[in-house]
């Protein structure tokens, strides 16, 4: 069966489903995987989940109505705030958010499925590691 990122008009639509939460992590990770040197080995300290929406709480958190309006969160402390202080509670978290990953991908309708999950988890990665916009477009030349 065709993956969303190699259809053509020769697919076959009938046979064609969603990525699972699974898919999403494989292609989560690929992105991770193709991140520079030297943000390979901190950004695999990051743990990463993948669930079809964000939890009321974290939308309430954030004063967003529509699960819709995320498709991803980082949850931790930026590297370039920690201090040798702060005692992890818990790992710094990348949340990916299926349905909405999927909804833009539709609305869209330009870009391959696996580049919209690696944008949105190197926009998340960003937080993590405190990137500018310039770093960002560097390592995620989203208009080419």
């Amino acid at each position: 069966m065709p993956q969303p990122d190699t259809q053509d008009d020769t697919t076959d639509w009938a046979a064609v489903r969603a990525p699972t939460l699974e898919g999403f992590i494989e292609m989560a990770e690929a992105a991770r995987a193709a991140l520079p040197d030297p943000f390979a080995t901190a950004a695999a300290e990051v743990a990463l989940r993948v669930e079809d929406f964000p939890s009321d709480s974290m939308l309430d958190d954030l004063g967003i109505d529509s699960p819709f309006d995320l498709t991803g969160l980082y949850e931790g402390i930026p590297m370039t705030e920690k201090s040798v202080m702060d005692q992890p509670g818990q790992p710094d978290t990348i949340w990916l958010f299926r349905r909405p990953i999927l909804e833009e991908w539709i609305e869209r309708g330009d870009v391959a499925l696996g580049h919209l999950v690696g944008h949105v988890l190197v926009h998340e990665m960003a937080h993590h590691f405190g990137w500018s916009d310039d770093d960002i477009a560097a390592i995620d030349p989203w208009w080419e």
